[in-house]
């Protein structure tokens, strides 16, 4: 972590970009020095909600004119065709290889913005300024871009580093709470996979975090943002450590995909996941019972969850094939073998797999 005027910031080293993720209120107001002389073939990726809340802060940053796309949002529009009709915007208002992407959104704008830098011209930068607590602490960091196709998340996309991540927690006061607490289900996460410490803030702190303090806010996406450097680092196409990010994910986008994207937020399906993937550990035999108790009881503390009783374990069960983290036709689970450490499994028994998500859709949260 480098330290400026108590400026928390976390370098990602990658062979393709070295690159920081500033945590600072009002970091929104220092984009322009990410920029530099690009600044005149801007465009912002944003939706017209964090616009009208937000864009007014980014764009006194660029009094020489700031080209603003507008993306419809929303996980069902996370498609290619989004994609290319911002391309086709980005020529129409002069783009070319010198010019630069902002995203400034949400996860999916931050996911859907460095695509298009990805792919524009065979690739322009990206500056990553996301809006949204998971954005924050998961999607903006690490490079992986990408869009939907209809039978699965994230199955056309490229790894592509922005030249700097700015987070801006003051954001935070204008989120929805449910999308707050769909955030704070990732921050859960990387307190469960490696930061025990981080793990038992928010075990022991809920009311404080709900309530938005500004100390326990700072502290919670610092020590993801940290947890997330670190990995992304170490594993910057999710050879091996990276894979452990997807703790949660494999059952929970399973349950996003079947419930065609529009039922849960991100964060809400890994948290489902999550308890999937902690009653799995739990059968196998491979976590404690009382860790497994603290695991769930802290997930749900940060509820409540949409109900997904009405899903079929089996349709579940065929989805999980055409995951990503399937490969030479095993899924594979990341599975906490105890608070901050987890092990990548594969070759699960079928039955034990059904059993884990059956049990675990059964639950109200």
């Amino acid at each position: 972590m480098v330290q400026r005027d108590h400026m928390p910031s976390f370098a990602v080293q990658t062979e393709q970009r070295v690159y920081e993720n500033i945590v600072e209120r009002g970091a929104i107001r220092r984009a322009r020095e990410f920029v530099g002389a690009r600044c005149a073939k801007c465009f912002a990726v944003t939706t017209e909600d964090v616009w009208r809340l937000h864009g007014e802060k980014l764009r006194t940053q660029f009094p020489d004119g700031l080209n603003v796309l507008f993306f419809p949002g929303g996980e069902a529009n996370k498609r290619f065709a989004q994609v290319e009709t911002l391309a086709e915007q980005m020529l129409e208002r002069g783009a070319d290889r010198g010019s630069i992407v902002i995203g400034f959104g949400g996860g999916i704008v931050t996911d859907v913005s460095g695509f298009l830098a990805a792919i524009f011209m065979r690739g322009v930068p990206v500056l990553q300024i996301p809006t949204t607590l998971l954005a924050q602490v998961d999607a903006a960091t690490g490079g992986k871009t990408g869009v939907n196709l209809r039978n699965g998340k994230n199955l056309l996309g490229s790894f592509h580093q922005p030249v700097a991540v700015l987070i801006d927690p003051e954001v935070l006061s204008t989120l929805p709470l449910n999308e707050y607490r769909a955030g704070l289900f990732e921050v859960v996460k990387c307190g469960i996979i490696r930061d025990r410490a981080l793990f038992e803030l928010l075990e022991r702190e809920p009311d404080r975090v709900l309530e938005r303090e500004p100390a326990a806010v700072d502290a919670l996406i610092a020590g993801a943002v940290k947890i997330k450097a670190e990995v992304v680092t170490a594993d910057e196409r999710e050879g091996d450590l990276r894979r452990i990010l997807n703790f949660g994910h494999t059952v929970g986008h399973a349950i996003e995909a079947e419930t065609e994207y529009i039922r849960l937020l991100h964060g809400e399906a890994v948290a489902w996941g999550m308890l999937a993937a902690t009653r799995l550990t739990e059968l196998l035999g491979m976590l404690a019972s009382g860790e497994a108790e603290r695991i769930r009881r802290t997930i749900c503390r940060y509820g409540p969850l949409p109900s997904v009783r009405d899903l079929q374990p089996d349709r579940l069960l065929g989805r999980l094939a055409s995951d990503k983290k399937t490969l030479a036709g095993k899924v594979h689970f990341v599975l906490p073998t105890k608070i901050g450490e987890v092990k990548i499994v594969s070759g699960v028994e079928e039955a034990v797999i059904r059993k884990a998500i059956a049990e675990t859709l059964e639950r109200t949260s």
